[in-house]
């Protein structure tokens, strides 16, 4: 089976494909026109995404909106994540900012989880969606050399994303706990026939 999926971030087609290809999934990347991301949530913004992709390609298309969510930020940058620091800023001038915007905020009071939520959309009418989270707390300076976003600033225990394998962050990623629940209602749910 085929699936489109919905995203221009390489980082995050790598990261989907990792996961489904074991499945027998032939994974694409979706060709579709932007669409706006409205929702209020991440659940919200990956829905969109997904339709579009596969009302566009035909065939069934997964998305996923995700973000981290920062407690002393009152949940920023939220749903905004990748445009928080201004449309095209680089994800170092997002981390920077974050960092900044943090720089009084002592350890103990820095908690924060990153969210992902993934959808697929069926040319049916069909859709599946699962959300995962990863609690964690934000670093006083980035770290590692891996990832992408804010991955540099993000710990999980001691390490942030940015220092983790690939295999390490899957375990315990937002996006890897999304995809596994995903997968599950996949597989449990018959759709991959």
């Amino acid at each position: 089976m085929k699936f489109a999926i919905a995203t221009h971030n390489l980082h995050k087609l790598e990261e989907l494909k990792r996961i489904l290809q074991p499945l027998g999934v032939d994974v694409v990347p979706a060709e579709y026109n932007d669409v706006e991301e409205t929702g209020t949530t991440f659940a919200e913004n990956a829905l969109l995404k997904a339709e579009a992709a596969c009302k566009a390609m035909g065939i069934p298309a997964v998305a996923d909106d995700s973000g981290l969510s920062v407690d002393a930020l009152n949940g920023e940058p939220g749903v905004y994540s990748a445009r928080w620091a201004g449309e095209n800023a680089t994800d170092k001038e997002r981390y920077e900012k974050l960092l900044d915007k943090m720089k009084d905020v002592p350890k103990g009071k820095r908690s924060a989880k990153f969210v992902s939520a993934v959808c697929c959309a069926f040319p049916d009418g069909r859709k599946v969606e699962a959300l995962g989270e990863c609690p964690g707390e934000i670093a006083f300076a980035p770290a590692g050399e891996d990832g992408f976003g804010y991955d540099p600033v993000f710990l999980v225990g001691d390490k942030t994303y940015a220092q983790m394998t690939p295999e390490e962050k899957d375990a315990v990623s937002h996006r890897g706990k999304a995809l596994r629940m995903f997968v599950e209602y996949l597989k449990n749910g018959d759709y991959l026939n």
